[in-house]
């Protein structure tokens, strides 16, 4: 049972870094002072989204959330990794 909440607490602490990481450097992206720091930081944010709704995946299938509120999540992950990947393909 240990080593399943120590399991539990490590992706949790992933997806609250990964998801926290997003608008980190989403907002750090908005002050950037070049074109070239704004895509790094975009880029960033991009690789950031793709590693949370990685997480969110794990969670769905070991079943540690209700189906309604992940989806919801897997979604929006989704829609910033097309947001993300939309503006890093224009610069």
């Amino acid at each position: 049972m240990y080593h399943l909440v120590c399991l539990v607490q490590q992706n949790l602490n992933q997806l609250t870094k990964s998801g926290t990481s997003v608008g980190a450097n989403y907002r750090e992206a908005n002050r950037s002072r070049s074109t070239k720091d704004f895509k790094n930081k975009i880029k960033i944010s991009l690789a950031e989204a793709s590693e949370t709704d990685y997480w969110l995946e794990i969670i769905e299938e070991l079943n540690w959330l209700e189906l309604p509120k992940l989806k919801n999540l897997r979604v929006e992950a989704k829609e910033l990794l097309a947001i993300f990947t939309s503006v890093a393909n224009k610069l």
